[in-house]
């Protein structure tokens, strides 16, 4: 019967370590760049996964597998969180070269720790490209290894599994609430474990994970609750919709110009019928002026003014479609997504409103988003100030921009 280990006193404490596995290439996130060195949360994906079990447990060690010849690049990324750097002055850090496949790197990293002295007593195994791992789970974890020498956490599954045959037909229906789907850290008790691994080696046979191999050569592992938050990132859209990797700017743009006879009222880049349109150096648009104005205060490149100066003839009637247009190209290859707009015009005569969905359309098509990102909204002067007096027309737009942590490397 396997024996229960005693938790930590000060008279014997138990040695923990842990392994983050970061020796793969990365080859379904689609990039050139190891998604493990990706920032996120003012560090990386890799001192995220790692600074969680520093800050949960008294690890004696803390192992890396990494591509072969790439300590240097991984102690980087570990180390670009500050936050992470007085916790790794109390813990021996090691880098591991990585193998042919996963079971080979853990392997390597287990045979790493059996040279120190003293070895682990306990060793959590982790993905490295799982930065969202709680202190919870960590320590179910480490507690239930410690009782009953393997765990892993895992979570039901939502979708009802089945297996089928080679030909593609269900041959065996299997009961939800008797499944589960594991995650990282897998707990073991490290001198099984090691030996576990070593039995697998010789045997030439390909294991999903460790617990497997533990099942086969150690014994039973006990399941403790996951929790859904903690994903894996595996390819390119978990990492731009990982936790806040992702950049929120918003922006707010005015404008005003007049109302004078023998103009057209251009409004979101539709001719609105009326008597009066707005006098301006372009052709006075000023719904879109002021969202030109609002995503280039987002994205921080400037202001319309900036990009076409009044006093330059060029821009003399020019398509205020056109200069957004512009303007939204640059923003675009900055890496800016459009989340959403929000317009207020102020006009007291025409009426907007018979023309508002034709308007937040055009806008749409100009920056080539949805139209229901897009809503426009009309107030009236009460006959007050210039505009209720249908001398002017005013505008404003306040937008929401994001873009990825991907693209903020850019």
């Amino acid at each position: 019967m396997m024996k229960t280990l005693t938790a930590t006193t000060s008279k014997d404490p138990l040695q923990t370590a842990v392994i983050i596995a970061a020796a793969g290439s990365s080859s379904r996130m689609g990039g050139t760049c190891k998604k493990e060195y990706l920032p996120l949360s003012g560090g990386t994906v890799l001192s995220q996964s790692a600074k969680i079990f520093l800050k949960t447990l008294k690890c004696s060690t803390l192992a890396v597998t990494v591509p072969r010849g790439g300590a240097a690049q991984a102690e980087a990324a570990l180390k670009a969180d500050g936050e992470i750097l007085p916790l790794l002055e109390k813990t021996k850090v090691i880098f591991v070269n990585g193998g042919g496949t996963r079971q080979e790197s853990i392997f390597n990293a287990l045979k790493a720790l059996s040279s120190l002295s003293p070895a682990p007593d306990i060793v959590l195994i982790h993905d490295g490209a799982r930065p969202f791992v709680t202190q919870k789970i960590i320590t179910a974890a480490f507690t239930a290894a410690v009782q009953y020498g393997a765990a892993v956490p895992g979570i039901t599954p939502t979708d009802t599994q089945k297996i089928i045959d080679e030909d593609g037909f269900a041959v065996q229906h299997l009961r939800r609430d008797l499944m589960t789907a594991v995650q990282t850290p897998q707990a073991f008790r490290f001198p099984e474990i090691l030996d576990a691994h070593q039995k697998a080696a010789e045997d030439g046979f390909s294991y999903t994970d460790d617990t497997e191999i533990w099942a086969k050569y150690a014994g039973r592992v006990k399941v403790v609750a996951g929790d859904e938050c903690n994903k894996k990132i595996t390819f390119a859209a978990d990492y731009e919709n990982a936790g806040d990797s992702k950049m929120i700017r918003t922006g707010l743009g005015y404008d005003i110009h007049q109302l004078t006879e023998g103009r057209k009222l251009m409004l979101g880049g539709v001719h609105i019928p009326y008597e009066k349109g707005e006098a301006g150096h372009s052709d006075g648009d000023a719904l879109l002026h002021a969202v030109t104005d609002a995503l280039l205060g987002a994205s921080g490149l400037g202001d319309i003014g900036s990009f076409f100066p009044p006093e330059d003839n060029k821009w003399k009637d020019a398509d205020s479609v056109m200069l957004l247009k512009t303007v939204w190209k640059q923003i675009r290859e900055a890496g800016w997504k459009l989340e959403n707009l929000d317009c207020v015009i102020k006009l007291e005569q025409p009426k907007f409103l018979p023309f508002r969905s034709e308007v937040c359309a055009s806008i749409a098509a100009a920056l080539d988003v949805s139209a229901k990102q897009v809503f426009v909204k009309a107030k009236t002067g009460e006959k007050l100030d210039s505009v209720g007096k249908g001398l002017a027309v005013e505008a404003w737009c306040s937008c929401l921009l994001s873009k990825s942590a991907a693209a903020q490397q850019s």
